[in-house]
């Protein structure tokens, strides 16, 4: 069994590598996934679990303690169990961290490589934590010429984020920064809409990542009524996510809007149809990618290990690979 901590599996790395395994991934049967909670107080656990047939097992545990702040210690803590699809040994833990920073930037990407427009030059991110930062990386893997707009409500906190990266600049006016941009990725904490669809111009792509509760949203009904709708996964965004629950709920969108999710592009085609058209992408993440991603990670810190000794032994094979 391995455990790979942040640094170390991060070294290891690239995003355009991390596409290809997730497009890969879903070219595997759909996963099954399932979500447990534990709650003690505003304290809680959470057990997410994936099964790919033929690519393995996960589950990631999330611990939440909100009190850890006042320590100067992070909220969210965890690790990632990656299990053998052929014999359901224990291969590797993987850190909470690593997966999730890859995983969720990694979702967006993939979509991006398909939706966003080859040529785009300006991207803009709004939101300067931890996610956003993630995105500016992965975005850059992607588009190496792009120059990057950063957005925040706390204006300090943008321009520290723009001052880490080379070609990013720091913004005020949002309005005027969506109307320069040919991607708009949101990593925002907000509950309400703070992306309005009049500000958006023909052949942008629109990446929603912040909202994760069924009363979250980030952009508004004219945002998903004048683009083109994708998910990456029907099963756990329609229903689960305000961005997109919210307006089906009041019929400003039908389930039919949606054109694809990730295991649909061999069919429907997840893809961007003329230079002039809006996309709009939801990530909304789940266990299945978090598998996806944990298996890429393992098979790239094997990749980079010396063989087994005579006296390790070498770890357990799994189908499909």
């Amino acid at each position: 069994m391995i455990v790979i901590p942040f640094g170390e599996g991060q070294a290891r790395l690239d995003w355009l590598g991390l596409i290809d395994a997730l497009e890969a991934g879903h070219a595997q049967p759909r996963a099954q996934v399932e979500d447990m909670f534990l709650y003690r107080g505003d304290d809680t656990l959470l057990n997410r679990a994936a099964w790919i047939d033929g690519l393995g097992l996960a589950v990631k545990s999330a611990t939440i303690f909100p009190g850890n702040a006042a320590a100067g210690m992070p909220s969210v803590n965890g690790g990632v169990s990656l299990y053998s699809d052929a014999d359901g040994m224990l291969e590797a833990v993987v850190d909470f961290h690593l997966v999730t920073k890859w995983k969720t930037a990694g979702d967006s990407l993939l979509a991006a490589r398909k939706l966003a427009r080859s040529d785009s030059e300006v991207i803009l991110i709004l939101g300067a934590g931890a996610v956003a930062r993630s995105l500016r990386e992965a975005y850059a893997a992607l588009f190496p010429q792009a120059r990057f707009l950063v957005w925040n409500r706390t204006p300090s906190k943008a321009a520290a984020l723009a001052a880490e990266f080379e070609r990013t600049e720091a913004v005020s006016d949002l309005e005027a920064a969506v109307g320069r941009a040919d991607i708009v990725a949101s990593a925002t904490m907000s509950a309400e809409p703070v992306l309005k669809g009049a500000w958006l111009r023909p052949g942008q792509h629109v990446d929603l990542i912040g909202a994760f509760r069924p009363d979250m949203r980030e952009a508004d009904d004219a945002a998903l009524t004048r683009a083109r709708l994708f998910v990456d996964n029907r099963a756990t965004v329609l229903g689960h996510i305000g961005e997109l629950k919210i307006p089906l709920e009041r019929g400003v969108i039908a389930e039919a809007d949606v054109v694809a999710d990730f295991y649909d592009r061999p069919v429907k085609g997840f893809a961007r149809e003329t230079s002039d058209e809006i996309t709009l992408f939801k990530n909304g993440g789940g266990a299945h990618l978090d598998l996806m991603t944990a298996r890429f990670i393992l098979d790239r810190w094997r990749a980079g290990r010396p063989p087994p000794g005579k006296d390790e032994c070498a770890p357990s094979a799994h189908a499909g690979r």
